[in-house]
């Protein structure tokens, strides 16, 4: 595990490579998000149109309630997600494992409540979290949990990137 992309994707980036960037330095503004009574096409629609993964769910207030991802749509027509160590030891405890989810609004498939990070936290608490979380992004939110922006993996690396371009100048 030599590269940048290799530490990050082990949740082991190392101290000092990120810890002066923070997530409002670089997530994205410009947040495509969709509220929980929408169809489930209309979110395929933003998904592929936008060619992004998921999408922040957020209440008439624009607060966040939830994600939507391609997983989850992919979950409707008989893909299942891989069941988590967690799901493993729920299910020998008893309790079923996550099935196929069903519906016709966005509320009916998002994962819920989502995880969310604050704009001045580090990018490598970012990074820690989606590594110990198993997503690929986190909506951006303020004290009142309104959408702010959006980090992901992909701005996490972009930001570490330009770190170790200016620090060998």
């Amino acid at each position: 595990m030599n590269t940048v992309r290799e530490k990050l994707a082990h949740g082991r980036l190392e101290t000092g490579i990120g810890s002066g960037i923070l997530v409002r330095d670089v997530m994205t503004r410009d947040v495509i998000s969709i509220v929980k009574y929408e169809n489930i096409n209309n979110a395929v629609k933003s998904l592929s149109e936008h060619n992004i993964s998921g999408l922040p769910v957020v209440d008439r207030e624009n607060r966040v309630i939830g994600i939507i991802s391609e997983a989850d749509i992919l979950s409707m027509v008989g893909m299942r997600k891989g069941h988590t160590f967690k799901d493993i030891l729920r299910h020998l405890l008893g309790e079923p494992l996550p099935e196929r989810k069903m519906g016709d609004l966005v509320g009916d498939i998002m994962n819920s409540p989502a995880v969310t990070i604050k704009p001045q936290a580090n990018i490598d608490e970012a990074a820690k979290i989606m590594d110990e979380r198993r997503i690929k992004r986190l909506p951006v939110v303020d004290d009142n949990n309104k959408l702010l922006g959006i980090i992901s993996r992909a701005d996490i690396v972009r930001a570490v990137s330009s770190n170790l371009q200016l620090n060998k100048s």
